[in-house]
C-alpha cells in the first residue's frame, strides 16, 4: 500500500468502529454521539449520521415561556436543534475544536455561541448580559447549565484555563472568553486608557472581570458576534 495512496488515506482518517461513550471525540474537531434517544446540539452543527435519527429546531415554547422571552431579547441566540432516535451522529461548528465536560451536580456557565451539545437530563438557563448588550454589537450572553450528564462545548485553538482566587481578580476579552465556573458572576467595566494604548474601537475596550474562586476559560480568538447569528 503506497503512502499516498486512497486505501492509506481511508485507513488512517476513518471513523472508529468500536462501541463508544455517549459522547466522543472522533477527533479533536469532530464530536460523535452514540445516540439511542435524544440529544440537543447547536443548529446546523451536524456534518454527519448513521442510523434512524431525527432532526428537528427547538419549539417556540420547547423549554418555557422565560426562555423563550430571553432568545427573543439575544436576538435568538443559541439556536437548538433535537436529534431523537437511533445511530452516530457527528457534530461539528466551524472547525473549533471541542472539549467534552461530564458534570456530577456541577454547573458551568458557556458563551452562547460555544455550547455544541448536551444531554436531555442537563437543566440549562440563559443569563443574559444586560449591562454589555449596548456596547457590543448583538449583545453578549449565556448558558448556564447545571445537573448530571455530558456538556460539549467549542473553542477556537487551544483554550487556557484560567485560576480564580479570592483577592485576584481576573479580566478578560469577552470575545476571547468561552466559559466559567457556573457559580461565579462577571461584572463587566469599560476601560478608556486601555482601548485608547491598542488603538481598538470602543467595542473592545469592554473587559469582564471575574472575582470569588473558580476558573475561566479563554481562547486565542476574538468571536465577533452579530445580532440574531450565532456564528462568528
Amino acid at each position: 500500500m503506497g503512502k499516498y495512496s486512497i486505501e492509506e488515506f481511508v485507513r488512517q482518517t476513518k471513523q472508529n468502529d468500536n462501541d463508544n461513550d455517549y459522547f466522543e471525540l472522533e477527533t479533536e474537531r469532530i464530536l460523535e454521539v452514540n445516540l439511542s434517544g435524544l440529544v440537543w446540539a447547536k443548529t446546523g452543527s451536524m456534518i454527519s449520521y448513521t442510523g434512524q435519527i431525527k432532526f428537528e429546531r427547538e419549539k417556540v415554547l420547547e423549554h418555557g415561556v422565560s426562555q423563550m422571552f430571553k432568545k427573543a431579547l439575544t436576538g435568538e441566540g443559541a439556536s437548538l436543534m433535537k436529534a431523537q432516535g437511533n445511530g452516530r451522529l457527528y457534530l461539528a461548528d466551524q472547525g473549533k475544536k471541542i472539549t467534552i465536560f461530564e458534570l456530577n451536580n456541577e454547573s458551568i456557565t458557556v458563551n452562547g455561541n460555544d455550547l455544541l451539545a448536551f444531554e436531555p437530563g442537563i437543566k440549562w438557563d440563559i443569563k443574559l448580559m444586560k449591562k454589555v448588550a449596548g456596547m457590543m454589537s448583538g449583545g453578549l450572553f449565556n448558558v448556564n447549565l447545571t445537573g448530571k450528564g455530558r456538556v460539549a462545548i467549542t473553542c477556537h485553538y487551544e483554550p487556557l484555563t484560567l485560576i480564580v482566587r479570592p483577592g485576584e481578580s481576573v479580566i478578560t476579552d469577552p470575545n476571547a472568553t468561552v466559559a466559567w465556573s457556573g457559580h461565579i458572576t462577571p461584572e463587566f467595566k469599560t476601560d478608556v486608557s486601555f482601548r485608547t494604548l491598542l488603538g481598538r474601537g470602543s467595542g473592545e475596550s469592554i473587559q469582564m472581570e471575574f472575582k470569588g474562586e473558580g476558573f475561566v476559560i479563554v481562547q486565542p480568538f476574538e468571536e465577533v458576534y452579530s445580532s440574531g447569528n450565532g456564528s462568528s
